[in-house]
């Protein structure tokens, strides 16, 4: 008995069609939907979370575990004719939505080191449910699909899947967040959630007298093909696994080591979704160019990738991406390559699934714990120069060299002339950060070496392990084994001594702290100096509160502030990093030990932990918890402040840090100032002195007189005009605020 009889009655059936759009949409909505939510949870965590890269790794963990689950349930869905299977997914879609609309659980906050396992935790309490059986909807409708005799390959209805993806993930910074608050946010998705029921609904009756594909496979063992060997399933498994790990390492390695603008976390996932559109279309002409292309990518865009981490640039971001894009589209194309029959199409997509997950583990959970720095980049960077394909160019060698006796004698010489060329690149580069036409052209000869050197992948592999050497991992290497770095959840920080007496702490890109060290002198520095907002402000406590001055400070850095502490005042300091705390306590960094060494430090995200104190705790409290220019948006937010001047005394002065490259900040506050009916003033400084940097403070106060007293010296001025809207915990958007100028 064939398939056709297995399905005369759908294809006798009138008007009875693949209704190929029907499924198009389906799997389309179902997918725009999963990658919507992503970010719209991430936002409501954010007050319980802060901005870290790792935060939002460990929110896509938990999304590609869940994706794992939908794609397993869909495969032990397969054995049942479709009918019945329509049935328990739809019961499954009406169960779930009784967890709608999207709300965080109240739980309690995460002990100190505990992040990496309560975070993933929380996102799998606020939306497990729903994206659990969301997930399962694409492999399911493309096999549903497959059931109708006339429907086709049902792959390239994956390439659909990921342009939805593509759609929900710029939606939401572009237009869902800008326009709409949260609760709203949640509301619309519940919405858009019943569409996707009564779409699955329409494709189930589309499909409901359509044998299971179990039963198809069996009786057309030709169309099923043979069951996949181990060796076919551990391909499949790496191919997904590292364009997975790929996509979440480059989030990591720049924001943390080149560039930490606002919103770009959005830019690798997004190519990677978008990778998976072009490598699975039915028109298979550009996956083929990306093929082609991708080991040039890979040697001198992962080269360059690398030595941004030492010299941070654009043409380093630009190289990190495009590497991600080709080498994800060329993976990915040669996965669909290996794809099997339509009958065993669930089981495809749910070990494509499982290799997402084991990518997303290695760099999310495993590499944080392992490695100080981001190795886990350049490793996967390896990892898929030994994957690609490489047939185009593995016969220009034997061109050159037609017996193999020669060839091997070539691929020697090769080798040896590209690690002593990559060798003298490195000593050059350290010599002179910019490049020369020499420099540019030993590098052109490097990458040609390495294109030739795909005639035997090992070589190919150890080439590209000598460029990224060359220009980046070997300084990275001596900062390692030197033991002047130390990773967090929340963060890489390197110390590093500078010829001018500084001692530095560098957190990414970011300059977290200088102290000079030669002379032991503590004189406040960076942000911190005497002219700067807080500088000025502290000065003055003792006139505006008198000796016995409360003062809080959330953001520790190295300790810097402390140093303004007098006689007779309490201090007390809020962190959520204990690295950090362990910089300013062990002795790199001495201004706490000398000039608060009684002073506690409370480890936590500041806002809940002062949501513990009684109200008044301070008469002056200074916020400065900005780890780079990607700002914590729920320290910025209108039930924030209201929690800051729970804590201050009637008459205590807020001062908040808002120096920033990309985000104009000060008609935020401006608002804020407006709606409580806050007197405020900003002071801008723009030192001349060694160790200093430029910074923007803002003081607000309920006491006009305060403020008065605090400005009499004519350096500080009104705040801007104040933004249209005032940020709230379900309402911020850094749009209408950032500094376009300046991303170059």
């Amino acid at each position: 008995m064939g398939t056709e009889a297995l399905t005369d009655d759908i294809s006798d059936a009138p008007g009875a069609g693949p209704r190929r759009w029907l499924f198009a949409v389906t799997i389309l909505t179902g997918s725009f939907l999963l990658f919507l939510v992503q970010p719209l949870v991430a936002r409501l965590a954010l007050p319980r979370l802060g901005g870290a890269p790792n935060v939002w790794n460990s929110a896509m963990l938990v999304y590609q575990a869940l994706l794992l689950g939908g794609y397993a349930y869909a495969h032990a869905l397969s054995r049942l004719a479709v009918g019945r299977q329509a049935l328990i997914h739809l019961a499954l879609l009406v169960a779930a939505a009784f967890t709608l609309p999207i709300a965080l659980p109240s739980i309690a906050p995460p002990a100190a080191g505990q992040e990496a396992l309560w975070v993933p935790y929380l996102f799998l309490l606020t939306i497990g449910p729903v994206f659990f059986v969301v997930s399962a909807q694409a492999p399911l409708m493309q096999q549903w699909f497959a059931a109708h005799p006339r429907a086709g390959d049902p792959y390239p209805l994956y390439a659909a899947s990921n342009l939805g993806s593509f759609a929900g993930l710029l939606a939401y910074p572009l237009a869902v967040e800008p326009l709409l608050p949260l609760g709203e946010q949640s509301r619309y998705w519940a919405l858009g959630y019943g569409s996707l029921v009564v779409l699955v609904a329409l494709a189930a009756f589309a499909r409901r007298t359509a044998p299971a594909p179990a039963v198809i496979a069996a009786a057309s063992e030709t169309e099923a093909g043979p069951a996949p060997d181990a060796r076919r399933i551990a391909l499949w498994l790496a191919l997904s696994a590292v364009p997975s790990g790929l996509m979440l390492s480059t989030t990591t390695h720049l924001t943390t080591d080149i560039f930490a603008m606002p919103l770009l976390w959005v830019i690798p996932l997004g190519l990677y979704l978008l990778s998976f559109s072009l490598a699975f279309a039915e028109k298979r002409g550009l996956a083929r160019a990306m093929t082609v292309i991708a080991p040039v990518v890979i040697a001198a865009a992962g080269a360059l990738a690398m030595l941004g981490s030492s010299r941070p640039s654009m043409l380093a971001v630009a190289a990190s991406l495009t590497l991600l894009f080709v080498v994800a589209v060329a993976l990915h194309a040669r996965l669909y390559e290996e794809r099997p029959e339509p009958a065993r199409l669930t089981q495809f997509y749910l070990v494509m699934s499982a290799g997402g997950v084991l990518g997303g583990l290695f760099t999310a959970l495993i590499a944080p714990l392992v490695f100080d720095w981001t190795w886990e980049h350049p490793i996967l960077i390896l990892a898929a120069a030994a994957l690609l394909p490489l047939g185009r160019w593995q016969g220009l060698l034997a061109r050159l060299f037609p017996s193999e006796q020669g060839a091997r004698l070539g691929i020697i010489a090769l080798l040896f002339a590209l690690f002593i060329g990559a060798m003298r690149l490195f000593d050059r580069s350290m010599i002179d950060p910019d490049w020369g036409l020499i420099d540019l052209a030993i590098f052109a000869a490097l990458i040609l070496a390495a294109v030739l050197l795909t005639a035997r992948r090992w070589a190919f592999v150890a080439a590209c392990a000598a460029l990224i050497a060359a220009l980046g991992a070997m300084v990275q290497a001596q900062t390692s084994f030197a033991g002047l770095r130390s990773r967090s959840y929340f963060g890489i920080y390197t110390v590093r001594e500078g010829t001018d007496g500084l001692r530095q702490l560098i957190h990414g890109t970011t300059l977290h702290g200088v102290q000079r060290v030669e002379d032991d002198i503590l004189a406040p520095t960076t942000y911190y100096g005497r002219e700067a907002g807080v500088g000025l402000a502290l000065a003055k406590a003792p006139a505006m509160f008198g000796d016995k001055a409360r003062v809080g400070v959330v953001g520790l850095g190295v300790g810097t502030l402390a140093c303004y502490r007098q006689p007779g005042q309490t201090w007390t300091f809020f962190e959520i990093d204990p690295a950090v705390l362990d910089y300013s306590t062990r002795g790199q960094f001495t201004f706490m030990k000398s000039c608060a060494p009684e002073a506690p430090t409370i480890i936590g995200d500041a806002r809940l932990q002062l949501e513990k104190l009684p109200a008044a705790s301070f008469d002056i409290l200074v916020v400065d918890a900005f780890s780079s220019d990607a700002i914590p948006l729920h320290l910025m937010t209108k039930e924030a402040q209201e929690g800051y001047f729970r804590t201050l005394a009637p008459k205590g002065v807020l001062l908040m840090h808002i120096s920033n490259r990309f985000i104009r900040l000060e008609p935020v506050l401006a608002a804020l100032a407006k709606e409580g009916k806050l007197a405020s003033a900003v002071r801008i400084d723009n030192p001349e002195g060694e160790g200093l940097t430029g910074s923007t403070w803002v003081a607000m106060s309920r006491d006009p007189a305060q403020l008065t007293a605090l400005t009499a010296d004519g350096k500080w001025r009104p705040l801007a005009k104040p933004a249209a809207e005032v940020w709230r915990d379900d309402y911020a958007s850094i749009l209408p605020h950032l500094i376009w100028t300046n991303f170059h």
